[in-house]
């Protein structure tokens, strides 16, 4: 099974069939057709307590995880993985203006590698491809799956989240669907302290945070048609104001496919505003 098949969280007829709807190449094509031709309305979301938490793995399995064309940022066989996960602040159109503030705020986690450049025909900016991306709302997932190549989301059993000055922790459960689990308790740490494996990597506490957190576009595999979907965005991270974490615990269901070579180093960002700027496929 693809990474990107969706699987329903809660086994029946009509989970099957909420998988079949956010599965159908068909759909999909035909939106593309339609939606390809019409401006991509930009997206604006408060985005709060963005958790980070990263594992340097083997750089050879995570390659393997690829689309043929694309290269990991890698240092001595090792490659960053990243799961990120947030509460967005109603989420919805910029367009809509202080409307906005009606619109839900649901809980998403982005599951990510980074690339050492950015593919072909596209911006040679700072890129990452997505493995998984998880939410906690079915409208939300839904609509990721049937109007988007670049967000292919999968909807959590249940999903848990929060943070605040001292302690951070989230936890997704994937009863029967394509939701990847994942867990992490972390207090919020006095020192910015950098493990040697990661000192390798990117030689300072701050110039890990930089690279994890900074990026101005994202990658996705499209299934259907062999292709990348290419999603430009907007996420200003104020690197001053970024928070230390020491993971209490963390466990990572990809890390059966990802062996890690690094303890996890995690942070947290409390706010920045975010931004879905464009999409095209490559």
């Amino acid at each position: 099974m693809h990474l990107n098949t969706y699987l329903h969280p809660h086994p029946g007829r009509a989970g099957r069939l909420l998988a079949r709807v956010a599965n159908s190449g068909r759909w999909a094509n035909w939106r593309h057709a339609v939606m390809s031709r019409l401006p991509f309305v930009t997206l604006a979301s408060d985005v709060v307590d963005v958790i980070y938490v990263s594992w340097l793995v083997d750089a050879g399995a995570a390659q393997a995880l690829l689309p043929p064309g694309l290269a990991l940022l890698q240092r001595d066989g090792l490659t960053p993985f990243t799961v990120l996960t947030y509460r967005h602040g109603h989420f919805g159109p910029r367009m809509a203006g202080p409307l906005r503030r009606l619109m839900p705020s649901p809980l998403q986690s982005n599951w990510r590698l980074y690339l050492d450049q950015a593919p072909a025909g596209a911006p040679q900016v700072p890129t990452v491809f997505f493995l998984k991306n998880v939410m906690d709302s079915l409208p939300h997932a839904l609509a990721t799956r049937l109007f988007s190549d670049i967000l292919p989301t999968h909807l959590a059993a249940s999903m848990t989240h929060g943070a605040d000055e001292k302690a951070a922790h989230c936890a997704i459960l994937a009863g029967a669907g394509s939701a990847p689990a994942f867990k992490v308790q972390a207090q919020v740490a006095g020192t910015k302290d950098l493990d040697d494996t990661w000192r390798a990597m990117f030689g300072s506490w701050d110039n890990a945070v930089a690279s994890l957190a900074c990026q101005d576009a994202a990658v996705a595999h499209v299934p259907r048609n062999g292709r990348l979907a290419l999603g430009e965005i907007s996420l200003p991270v104020d690197l001053a104001r970024v928070l230390p974490l020491t993971p209490q615990s963390a466990d990572c269901a990809l890390l059966a496919q990802l062996p890690p070579s690094s303890p996890p180093f995690a942070f947290l960002v409390p706010a920045v505003p975010f931004l879905a700027l464009s999409e095209q496929l490559l």
